[in-house]
């Protein structure tokens, strides 16, 4: 009974008819493929990407100051202690909502905070720092990007927290808040600093 159930499938497989009824249902294979990687993709935290400058030394690199400050950053700036760089913009609103918490920071005096402005126009860098309070003891202007492409930024916000040797030690991708704070960062920074 089974070798005769295997020939009448060998048969009808063989059998012109059956081709456009399996081509019917290869768009419905196709989606289902497709469904499932954006459910994957969907699932996944954006700001949970490992950079592959993990580890490694600083980019060399050397910026001037935002308008209006003094100290522009270089790689040579970040080495002797543990810190933390910022890349933000005016015109960004993920900064903006993160600013605060930089201000925050910067008032406990946990850690020194350097900040790399990226793509912006000098006159919106130098009037949001005045108006929103300036958090970070350095300040690069990166109007081309080419150093924020250097460093591995998708965009901005981007916070880095840098060792005494120069090196990357993490990455978060997006604003900083409270929890990623005092969950994540400070008790990195307060590592590093041991």
């Amino acid at each position: 009974m089974t070798l005769m159930r295997r020939d009448n499938l060998a048969t009808a497989l063989r059998s012109p008819a059956t081709y456009p009824r399996l081509l019917m249902l290869l768009p419905l294979v196709f989606f289902a493929g497709v469904a499932v990687e954006f459910d994957l993709g969907l699932s996944r935290d954006p700001s949970e990407v490992k950079s592959v400058l993990i580890g490694k030394p600083v980019p060399e690199f050397r910026l001037p100051p935002v308008k209006g400050r003094t100290l522009g950053l270089s790689r040579s700036d970040l080495t002797s202690q543990v810190s933390l760089v910022n890349v933000f913009a005016s015109w960004c609103v993920a900064c903006r909502y993160e600013h605060p918490f930089l201000m925050q920071l910067k008032e406990q005096g946990a850690v020194p905070i350097h900040g790399i402005n990226y793509k912006d126009k000098p006159d919106d860098a130098a009037n949001w720092l005045d108006s929103m309070g300036d958090p970070y003891t350095r300040t690069g202007a990166d109007v081309s990007g080419r150093v924020s492409i250097d460093w591995g930024v998708y965009g901005v916000p981007e916070t880095f927290v840098i060792d005494r040797q120069g090196r990357i030690a993490y990455k978060q991708i997006g604003p900083l808040d409270r929890a990623v704070l005092d969950n994540t960062i400070l008790p990195l920074v307060k590592r590093l600093q041991q």
